[in-house]
């Protein structure tokens, strides 16, 4: 059994046996610029949002949890160089997203040499424009399905 989505990365599934992730840091941003101007303080002009990474990060003990092949599955993901959608167990959604990066540490061996535990960063980076942008694209390609 699965359990419980946490979040889904396009058909990669979160959850507590697959990827747990025990930690997720969300960065907003949004830029101004200074514009020197002589015999004053540099004027500010509003150029649009800054990127909008999410970090996922958290320990894997493969004895309990996901382990190599979930890990594998993302590596692979990442290799195809496609943006996925993401979406919280909850229903919301966050828009598309790159794998960026994928940092692994491992430790605690077993004799075989297999980690015992997986420490792991997962840094997604959003490629798609706003959300209403994303929701205008969807309303649009139901209505091309529907007509």
């Amino acid at each position: 059994m699965l359990g419980l989505p946490m979040m889904a990365l396009g058909l990669f599934v979160f959850t507590r046996s697959t990827l747990p992730y025990q930690e997720m840091k969300q960065q907003y941003g949004w830029r101004w610029p200074g514009n020197p101007r002589v015999g004053a303080a540099p004027g500010r002009q509003y150029t649009g949002p800054e990127e909008e990474p999410i970090t996922l990060s958290g320990k894997l003990l493969p004895e309990l949890t996901g382990g190599d092949s979930s890990l594998a599955l993302l590596k692979l993901m990442a290799d195809q160089a496609l943006a996925w959608p993401l979406i919280e167990g909850t229903g919301m959604i966050y828009g598309f997203y790159v794998i960026e990066k994928l940092d692994l540490t491992r430790r605690e061996f077993f004799s075989d040499g297999k980690a015992r535990e997986i420490d792991f960063t997962l840094t997604l980076q959003r490629v798609d424009g706003s959300m209403l942008d994303l929701l205008g694209n969807l309303s649009r390609a139901v209505m091309e399905l529907a007509f």
